[in-house]
């Protein structure tokens, strides 16, 4: 890996954003304008609860967005000193929602505009979020392993994605994102600490009439399952029994779905406070990964219906593809 403070030679840094509903991510990366594969340079993550509340009153709270500047100010300054050339920010299911989303692209374009004028953060369209989704969490894998589906679970939606890659290209066959994820769900339904039994089949059944409406996306056309985003790597984590969060340990861990379902099964069972006694978990996520791990079990059962036994979890994901994006807009 090239020095945090020096670029090499021919090579570009890049600055990619993700801000979701949950977290904000920051990945400053290299690359050469023209080639295939980024080199990580800086990955950053943080809880800020942008969708707080959002599924109940339609607007961000002063709050939510106070967090998010605080982030993003420092992440702008980081890629500053880094020497970032080019930055992309996209902002997803929260900022979609909101009533008053233009004071949440006011800070975002104060604050990276100190830095990088005319950057402002982005919402993407479903299409964009889809092949930016599959991009990055193939990017590691072998396109003779595919047709891969790749499953997106964040914190106020879910994308599920199928495609393939030919000749370095994605070539996408269905995807869908769907209005459930940890935050949304944990909001909406799951109100005990820990869930009680009427509001996980609540819960259960929210999920399930969801992906129904995915009905339409080919999963029984892929040959491998990649699950992408801080609660599949989270939960890989706990299916290995590591005691810490080791990137390296969990990017590329195959995981059998029955031995997700035992995870997620002790995940919803469990108190927050259980759940953030636990190695692996960030204390951020632990008061909403019980109502990821309802959606993953839904997703499971998808999953054996199409004939597929296990689930690959990669530690690339939306984030990898937005920085890829920016790598080749530089070289057209």
């Amino acid at each position: 890996m090239t020095a945090a403070g020096s670029v090499g030679s021919g090579a570009v840094r890049v600055g990619a954003i993700d801000c979701g509903t949950n977290s904000i991510r920051l990945l400053v990366a290299e690359g050469v304008s023209g080639e295939a594969g980024l080199v990580d340079v800086v990955r950053e993550m943080r809880i800020i609860r942008l969708g707080e509340g959002v599924d109940a009153t339609g607007r961000l709270s002063e709050g939510a967005i106070s967090r998010c500047r605080t982030a993003l100010t420092d992440y702008a300054a980081t890629m500053a000193e880094l020497g970032v050339q080019s930055v992309r920010m996209v902002a997803t299911s929260a900022t979609r929602d909101a009533a008053n989303k233009d004071d949440f692209f006011d800070m975002t374009a104060e604050v990276l505009g100190a830095h990088f004028p005319g950057a402002v953060a982005e919402v993407i369209s479903g299409q964009t979020e889809a092949e930016l989704t599959f991009a990055g969490g193939v990017s590691d894998l072998s396109p003779t392993d595919g047709p891969f589906v790749v499953t997106d679970l964040g914190g106020g939606s879910t994308e599920i994605v199928v495609g393939e890659l030919v000749r370095g290209e994605v070539r996408l066959l269905g995807a869908r994102s769907l209005d459930i994820g940890c935050v949304r769900i944990t909001e909406r339904v799951l109100h005990s600490d820990p869930p009680n039994p009427d509001e996980i089949a609540e819960a259960r059944g929210v999920v399930s009439a969801a992906l129904a409406e995915a009905g339409d996306v080919p999963v029984g056309r892929a040959a491998r399952w990649v699950g992408v985003a801080g609660t599949f790597t989270t939960m890989s984590a706990l299916a290995q029994n590591l005691g810490e969060y080791d990137p390296e340990r969990i990017h590329g861990s195959v995981i059998s779905l029955d031995r997700m379902r035992e995870v997620c099964d002790r995940l919803v069972a469990s108190s927050v406070a259980e759940r953030r006694s636990l190695g692996p978990m960030h204390p951020g996520r632990a008061d909403v990964i019980g109502g990821g791990s309802i959606v993953v079990q839904a997703l499971c059962d998808v999953m054996e219906r199409a004939g597929l036994s296990e689930l690959t979890v990669s530690e690339k994901d939306i984030l990898d593809g937005i920085a890829m994006s920016v790598l080749t807009r530089l070289a057209g």
